[in-house]
């Protein structure tokens, strides 16, 4: 059973296809989409309990649950095939994300909110050494994440070869890469894969990569923040393909 925090992210979920089974509301809590949770959660048969705002910060693990806690199936997840066969059914050119290690849960949900804003149709992330699908993931995609396709696998370098050989090209965000995000032919059968926060993209990683790009730094920071620097190119992706 996964926890869902704060009000987005509980409504976006009553919206999506998640089975949920009960919600915590906060005790004299009152607003607009607070009264449409009750609502859909009425229509939907989900038991509601009104519980004391105590009760709620301990169980809270993103420390904003805005009043509001539901109790819900896991995110089901696909497969990276499953995310290209989305995409050509749509009749567009798949547009994914990959996440290389990816470990603080901020930047996973931010990353989550800013590719699905962007129309993204998948992302593949890194089972090893990276953040899984926790409740601070969700809270902080403020409910992306019940609508984008979520890929969750062993190795990523395989994922690539596979990708490649669907036509997929596979761009690394790098900052010693030669090439700027914005000279880049980023349209197309596209992904785009995002390093760790502290350590980029792996060697291997960068090796499978059909060309790297980087954003230019003018200030004396090393790097931007790693949910920060996937928004900066994913869309730039998108100015080009739309």
């Amino acid at each position: 059973m996964a926890k869902i925090e704060g009000r987005n992210p509980v409504f976006e979920a009553l919206k999506g296809k998640r089975s949920i089974d009960n919600m915590l509301i906060q005790k004299g809590i009152h607003g607009e989409i607070i009264d449409l949770i009750i609502d859909e959660a009425g229509k939907q048969g989900i038991m509601l309990e009104w519980v004391s705002k105590i009760k709620l910060d301990q169980l809270s693990e993103s420390h904003s649950h805005q009043g509001i806690i539901a109790f819900a199936a896991e995110k089901q997840l696909v497969s990276p095939k499953e995310i290209i066969d989305h995409a050509k059914k749509s009749g567009e050119d798949p547009f994914i994300i990959i996440l290389d290690q990816i470990q603080d849960p901020h930047n996973f949900g931010a990353i989550i909110r800013t590719a699905y804003a962007a129309g993204a149709h998948g992302i593949i992330f890194q089972e090893k050494r990276a953040v899984g699908i926790t409740p601070v993931v969700v809270k902080s995609s403020a409910g992306a994440i019940e609508h984008i396709k979520l890929s969750l696998v062993t190795n990523i370098n395989n994922e690539i070869d596979k990708l490649k050989e669907q036509g997929v090209w596979v761009a690394g965000a790098d900052m010693d890469a030669e090439q700027r995000h914005f000279e880049a032919d980023l349209k197309g059968s596209l992904a785009i894969v995002i390093g760790s926060e502290g350590e980029g993209l792996r060697r291997l990683v960068k090796e499978k990569c059909d060309f790297l790009i980087n954003i230019p730094m003018l200030g004396k920071l090393g790097s931007l923040n790693a949910s920060v620097a996937a928004g900066v190119v994913i869309y730039e992706a998108l100015r080009q393909r739309y």
